[in-house]
């Protein structure tokens, strides 16, 4: 029987002090080494010896190969998909009126939509680590297209939004809100040890933060300055700041933005907070956006009146697609419609700390958070404000409301997350059990 010359001999070679390969012999005259012999270079078939493979370097990107988290990718899609079939359900009316066709609020946002699932989808490579190599040059860029919005006034005198021809316009505090996430991230990283100083853990970040706020106030953008201070103070605090610091400035800031709108006539202020405090006095004058949205949560019931069913949505509430969709929710969806969409942004939230936890640096981890804490703050604002639990303001409901800046922002962000969750920790269920792993495999335990 002939023996093939491709199969390789395993036969041990001899130890004793006497005998055996050479190489195990120690050589005369020569100080013995503790460095390992080299091990010979494998034989491939035929008997020739191979050249050694080199290790991989780990490269720029390698950190984000991994699986993304599964169940935060499911969450983030299926309250997009609920969000697209609530907005053409509450648009088609005020799509009618206004654009002369059903369609076409709903084919702008099935567009933005696309766009989205496609910044997620490569934002979910990017690494973590080149957000904070760019946040300074992020935020710069934010600023000076919020200052260059000032320019371009609508009918009510803000200057929020940046024309583009051909694609409608832009919103510099979309960009902004996540300039200010990548900035005081990268900032809490340098300073975590110093974050109980006042010096690095208050003044420092509110001195990056002052610029946006006053950008705000100049754009009359009430809602994008409570953003801003939510964000940016949540973040300190979440990173060791003491809660003390913040009472001045919040006063301070709420005090000359105040002080600035009155003085430039913007006396809806006031009526907001009349309208909030009594709705029902004066329907027509200041609280009719609220008070039809209250009428379409109390129609909704327990079940709502059906999917595409609501009679608010025909010119009663005042963008029904937009700011007040939640109230539309209720009305077609009620009671248990509404409280299942609340249980899935807990889950969402959930799920985004989850992930901020089991970050592999400090960096992701306030990366992260910021994100979430955004999310969830602007959901919970805007169901506050539909429901008159607190003043009315432009504060949009993520994944539900119309429009394309936010729209392809959130969804941007969101692949943020999910490129984090691909360099994350296993969660703490999936690893071994002590009882399950043998006595003789433990660390520290002798086999035998």
């Amino acid at each position: 029987m002939q023996k093939n010359p491709a199969r390789r001999r395993t036969a041990a070679l001899p130890t004793g002090r006497g005998g055996g390969h050479p190489a195990s012999r120690p050589q005369s005259g020569r100080a013995s080494s503790s460095r390992p012999a080299k091990s010979p270079a494998p034989r491939a078939a035929g008997g020739r010896r191979t050249a050694p493979k080199k290790a991989a370097k780990a490269g720029f990107f390698s950190a984000v190969k991994g699986r993304m988290d599964i169940s935060f990718f499911f969450l983030v899609v299926t309250l997009t998909a609920i969000g697209v079939i609530m907005v053409f359900s509450a648009s088609y009316a005020t799509s009618l009126h206004e654009e002369g066709s059903s369609l076409a609020i709903i084919g702008k946002q099935v567009i933005f939509v696309a766009l989205g699932f496609v910044g997620m989808f490569v934002a979910s490579y990017v690494p973590a680590q080149l957000y904070k190599k760019l946040s300074v040059w992020i935020y710069l860029g934010s600023l000076g297209l919020m200052f260059v919005a000032l320019f371009f006034k609508n009918k009510t005198g803000a200057s929020r939004w940046i024309p583009v021809p051909g694609l409608g316009t832009f919103q510099p505090s979309e960009l902004m809100k996540f300039a200010i996430i990548v900035l005081f991230a990268s900032l809490i990283d340098i300073n975590y040890r110093r974050m109980d100083k006042i010096k690095y853990g208050f003044v420092q970040f509110l001195v990056w933060l002052a610029p946006a706020l006053g950008a705000a106030i100049l754009q009359r953008h009430l809602s994008g300055l409570l953003l801003f201070m939510i964000i940016g103070f949540g973040m300190m605090f979440i990173a060791g700041s003491k809660f003390r610091w913040f009472i001045p400035p919040v006063i301070g800031v709420a005090t000359l933005g105040a002080v600035y709108l009155s003085l430039k006539g913007f006396k809806y202020l006031t009526e907001r907070f009349d309208a909030w405090l009594d709705p029902f006095a004066n329907i027509r004058d200041g609280s009719w956006q609220i008070c039809q949205s209250l009428y379409a949560i109390g129609s909704g019931g327990l079940t709502g009146v059906g999917l595409g069913n609501s009679n608010q949505k025909f010119l009663w509430v005042s963008e029904p697609q937009n700011d007040f969709i939640f109230s539309i929710v209720c009305e077609e969806l009620g009671l248990l419609g509404a409280v299942a969409i609340i249980l899935l942004f807990i889950l969402f939230v959930c799920s985004g700390f989850s992930i901020a936890m089991r970050a592999p640096d400090r960096f992701s981890t306030m990366l992260v958070t910021g994100i979430i804490l955004q999310f969830g703050v602007q959901a919970l604002l805007n169901i506050a404000v539909v429901s008159n639990s607190m003043p009315t303001t432009g504060i949009a409901l993520p994944f539900f409301s119309a429009g394309g800046t936010a729209t392809v922002m959130q969804l941007c962000q969101m692949g943020v997350v999910l490129g984090v969750s691909r360099s994350c920790r296993p969660v703490a269920s999936k690893l071994p059990e002590r009882d399950a792993v043998p006595k003789q495999e433990r660390p520290g335990v002798a086999k035998g």
